[in-house]
């Protein structure tokens, strides 16, 4: 205890926030060895995701002293590799506008320019700002749909798209490299806080995704899930000619706390509660979600068949809804891009209309960098339907589009349903799950992991396993990642199935991710039935393989 409590007193003479050194000096009054010992067990890892973790006192938390050296570290990244302007961005967490102010103080006093957004706004608005400002990189303040308690902190370079390997683990070499905290010159001022017209700039941009000409008679629900793109969207709808949405009021402003939901991630069980009540009382044909960042989409659509009567469409199903339509706009020319992990019906929809097809590793930081890119999306709910705009996803011109989508088919007396269907009779039915388990201790994600290595099953769900890839081992096409993949031999009405093991990047988890891919002999009921079926029978020795 010794050696962590005068690590703690070291913290805490040069933490420059109050609210911190006040947690740290309760704790060590009241000698909790256990607190003390998670705060100071090591350094919040700097990664492909950036910073990413619990707000608190300590290197292994998120906390203005960790920003500070994360903001100096990346500073003197980019006076070694391309120095100019750099563009800060936050959301409403707690904190984040303070973290904010801290990176453009450190970029300012580095010899490098601070703008900084007006206020707090959607991740996409940031994304989009480095392109249209020409800055060579750009910081966003925000944990996406992480719970209350969290912050992050993501990095783009000038390209508008994250990082990715070496530039973390060279940024990451430099933060390791800042000495006191003190010696981290930091200005008064100087950088420059950036007007309305950025945010004008960015929704003429999205309203763009969408024809002119197009249909509009579109009902909306629309929740903000208590985030930063509430308003955003609203305009972005305005905008674009549709009616101005039905919000969710509860959820519709703001808060940091996300009073109303356990995780405020529209995947999450009983997320999407109160759009649905919402979207009952209004008789909607359509409800869309953002996460609290607004970079994801959710969409939910009118189904008697479940209970409740609204249905949440997979990711997959979303991708597959703006996948198709962008390949008819798209002339021939361009590149449908998925990860690994996501359904894989974006390649016969590539095929089929003479486009190039590529899957990454899992993230937009892999999507982002795919050449020649046309349309990209991720089966959580990321989509980029404007990649020389938007080089990342984009959940307000991604709802745009849908929201056009819905307008038409409705004008034929069809829904997206309906749409979902035709295109399993075209390209045969790809029906994707996910079998997620979270965990407190991150060893049990590792034990896991080597349980299927060590025991690699020879049978999942009645099919046989045909071919097993361990990730780890990289490549021509994909660089190393913890994961394995799993090919399964088709049998009677399944032509194919596949199952991705990893864990999540973002979140305490061990994820599966299981694709069926049945033939539409005649009904496409009938074809989802065995789907279903197959999908839950995999799930299941899924589960049993692991032991979790």
């Amino acid at each position: 205890m010794s050696d962590v409590a005068e690590a703690a007193r070291a913290w805490l003479a040069e933490d420059p926030d109050p609210d911190t050194r006040a947690e740290l000096r309760r704790l060590l009054d009241a000698d909790d060895r256990a607190a003390l010992a998670d705060r100071f067990a090591g350094m919040l890892q700097f990664g492909t995701a950036g910073l990413r973790g619990e707000l608190g006192a300590g290197p292994n938390r998120m906390n203005r002293a960790v920003v500070i050296r994360a903001a100096a570290g990346l500073a003197a990244y980019l006076n070694a590799t391309n120095p100019g302007t750099v563009v800060v961005g936050f959301d409403a967490r707690h904190k984040s506008d303070v973290f904010a102010r801290d990176t453009a103080a450190v970029m300012e006093a580095a010899g490098l320019h601070a703008l900084v957004l007006p206020r707090p706004l959607p991740t996409p608005v940031l994304a989009y700002a480095i392109r249209h400002l020409g800055c060579v990189a750009g910081v966003m303040v925000t944990a996406s749909h992480n719970p209350p308690r969290d912050n992050g902190y993501k990095v783009y370079l000038g390209d508008g798209s994250q990082i990715v390997p070496p530039a973390d683990e060279e940024i990451a070499a430099r933060i390791a490299a800042v000495g006191s905290l003190a010696d981290v010159p930091m200005a008064d001022g100087g950088w420059e806080i950036l007007s309305e017209a950025l945010l004008d700039a960015y929704l003429d941009r999205a309203a763009g995704v969408v024809r002119p000409d197009g249909p509009r008679d579109v009902r909306i629900v629309h929740t903000a899930m208590h985030g930063v793109g509430g308003a955003v969207m609203l305009s972005a709808f305005e905008r674009a000619g549709f009616p101005v949405p039905t919000v969710v009021a509860a959820q519709a402003e703001p808060d940091p706390d996300f009073p109303t939901v356990a995780f405020p991630n529209p995947e999450e069980p009983g997320a999407m509660d109160l759009a649905f009540e919402t979207a009952a009382a209004a008789d909607a044909d359509l409800v869309i979600a953002n996460d609290p960042d607004a970079d994801r989409c959710a969409v939910a659509v009118p189904d008697p068949a479940v209970q409740g009567g609204w249905r949440m469409l997979r990711g997959d199903e979303v991708g597959a809804l703006l996948g198709v339509e962008i390949a008819r706009r798209a002339g021939g020319t361009g590149v449908l891009a998925t990860t690994i992990v996501s359904s894989s019906l974006l390649g016969p929809v590539a095929e089929r209309f003479g486009l190039d097809y590529v899957e990454t590793l899992t993230g937009f930081k892999w999507l982002a960098r795919v050449p020649n890119l046309t349309f990209a999306y991720e089966e959580a709910l990321g989509y980029c339907v404007d990649p020389d705009g938007v080089r990342d996803k984009d959940g307000v011109s991604a709802a745009l589009m849908i929201a056009e989508l819905a307008a038409a088919a409705k004008r034929e007396g069809r829904t997206l349903l309906d749409l979902l269907d035709r295109i399993a009779i075209e390209f045969g039915l790809h029906a994707t799950d996910q079998y997620a388990v979270r965990v407190d201790k991150l060893e049990l994600i590792a034990d896991g992991m080597a349980r299927l290595r060590a025991t690699p099953p020879t049978e999942l769900g009645g099919l046989r396993v045909a071919r097993v890839d361990d990730l780890a081992a990289g490549s021509a096409d994909l660089p190393p990642t913890d994961g394995l993949r799993y090919t399964l031999a088709g049998a009677d009405d399944v032509a194919s199935a596949r199952i991705v093991v990893r864990p999540s990047g973002t979140e305490p988890k061990l994820k599966g991710y299981l694709q069926v891919v049945v033939p539409v002999h005649s009904q496409v009921a009938e074809a989802r039935r065995v789907a279903s079926v197959t999908l839950a029978e995999l799930t299941r020795d899924l589960a049993a393989a692991l032991g979790m």
